[in-house]
């Protein structure tokens, strides 16, 4: 493919030394390196944190970090998401085109964006004859009805599909981080409006280098199984169910340990109850560097993976922590079972079938009790699993997507 300008517009990257959703840097980076003209266009503030990398009244600030070109928008700040929030977004859209117009234009757009922050960029695009790719990572607004429990047939949430499907219909290729893109188009029955030739997939992903090159496969480290949690503690997470889980195993089998990393607003009431029940085989270790978790993982004997079930994971889902934990080359416990499953695919552990302490125990106990030699093919196959989600190999698809929508711009 020849070589082309392309930014990638990402309202929510942040600097590398900030960053922990890696995949939008991997991306600019190897393509970087394969001869392209990468620049990443961001806000300028930094999600879930004061941080505003533009302090004055400066329209954008143009930075370099690790060798990778950023352009910040200014926008203003917020918390949580209120008002100031959905402010955020329109501010980024609405300035887009008057900070980029001084660059050199790009040969493609690729955006991961949603139904209330891509109307400026497309039209920056569609004016300027560029290929625009969306890149859809979470679903908006599904993502507020079902976990808002806010009605689809809200006359807000209806103009945000109706903006939604226009997004789709407009953009020249869809890149959905989820297997099921191309179901939840027939789902909303707009497979009329959106060809959908031109959605693709392509999942988050590992750097090859982090991928374990040999499984050490010790069961029962210091006489302990280790079932390592590592992530956000919220209430999307319901750890309250992996307490009430370890209580069950405290009983019956005290040589469980639970090693729950991560930060949130329920962690200060978990280990409160944790105090308060005495559940001694639980420890809250707080947060740790991005480039920690994969030793992190490693140390362990079983990665789990637990959140509140929804109607989104009937289209896949697209959790970073699955794929740390496949490098890791460690069978994977995931308590809510859900469409297009890469654990059950590449049989690299278990999803039960019931987010119940109970069920949660016994597939714990299932995976420690395996034979040695069980245990350790359970372990290869999650290595194995990794290496088809190397961001080598995801960038790859990525160039085949923006050939397609260059081509399909030109004609």
């Amino acid at each position: 493919m020849e070589k082309k300008r392309i930014w990638l517009v990402s309202h929510y990257a942040m600097p590398p030394r900030l960053e922990v959703r890696v995949k939008t840097i991997r991306f600019a980076k190897i393509l970087q390196r394969r001869g392209y003209d990468v620049t990443l266009v961001t806000a300028s503030t930094i999600h879930n944190s004061d941080v505003n990398l533009i302090e004055d009244k400066s329209l954008y600030v143009e930075r370099e970090y690790d060798g990778l070109r950023y352009v910040h928008i200014r926008c203003d700040g917020y918390r949580g998401s209120g008002v100031k929030r959905i402010l955020n977004m329109f501010q980024f859209q609405n300035r887009f085109a008057k900070a980029m117009k001084r660059f050199a234009k790009p040969d493609a757009i690729v955006a991961d964006c949603n139904c209330i922050n891509y109307r400026g960029i497309l039209k920056y695009a569609r004016k300027n004859k560029i290929a625009f790719v969306s890149e859809i990572r979470d679903l908006w607004p599904l993502s507020i009805v079902e976990y808002k429990n806010i009605s689809a047939s809200n006359p807000i949430i209806r103009y945000l599909y109706g903006q939604e499907k226009r997004m789709y219909k407009l953009s020249d290729a869809i890149i959905f981080s989820m297997e099921g893109g191309k179901d939840y188009i027939r789902d909303k029955g707009w497979e009329k409006q959106v060809d959908l030739d031109k959605v693709f997939y392509i999942n988050n992903g590992i750097d090859g280098d982090q991928i374990v090159s040999q499984v050490d496969t010790d069961m029962r480290a210091d006489g302990v199984f280790r079932v390592v949690y590592a992530g956000s503690i919220r209430q999307v997470n319901d750890l309250d169910t992996v307490l009430d889980c370890a209580k069950l195993l405290g009983e019956t089998h005290p040589w469980v340990r639970f090693d729950l990393y991560g930060d949130g607003d329920q962690r200060e009431r978990l280990e409160k109850r944790c105090a308060d029940e005495q559940i001694a085989n639980v420890r809250f270790l707080g947060s740790v560097p991005k480039e920690a978790v994969g030793g992190i993982c490693r140390s362990a004997q079983l990665n789990l993976i637990n959140v509140q079930p929804s109607g989104i994971s009937r289209y896949g889902v697209s959790w970073n922590k699955l794929f740390d934990y496949m490098a890791a080359g460690r069978p994977i416990l995931s308590t809510l079972k859900v469409r297009y499953d890469l654990i059950d695919r590449y049989r690299c552990g278990i999803s039960t079938e019931e987010q119940t302490p109970q069920a949660i125990a016994d597939a714990i106990v299932e995976i420690a009790e395996l034979p040695q030699q069980e245990y350790t093919q359970m372990c290869e196959r999650a290595r194995a699993a990794a290496t088809d989600f190397d961001f080598e190999t995801l960038t790859d698809r990525l160039e085949a997507v923006v050939q397609y929508a260059c081509e399909r711009k030109e004609k």
